[in-house]
């Protein structure tokens, strides 16, 4: 899996982080979303897609193919 994220759509709501602290995290002078990990392992997919879910700007976006 590969993660992208859009700075431009994010809102700060930090609900990724929440989800997939391991992940994610949110800049600290902006409050927008900064990625940890672009290609995440194993352990961590379900909480990635759960992140992706819960974005209320759809910022992430996921590859599950690469």
């Amino acid at each position: 899996m590969k993660i992208t994220i859009d700075r431009q759509r994010c809102v700060g709501a930090g609900n990724c982080v929440m989800a997939a602290d391991a992940v994610f995290e949110q800049n600290e002078s902006d409050g927008l979303v900064e990625l940890l990990l672009s290609n995440p392992p194993e352990h961590l997919l379900g909480h990635v897609r759960e992140a992706e879910l819960i974005c209320p700007s759809g910022a992430i976006g996921l590859d599950e193919n690469a």
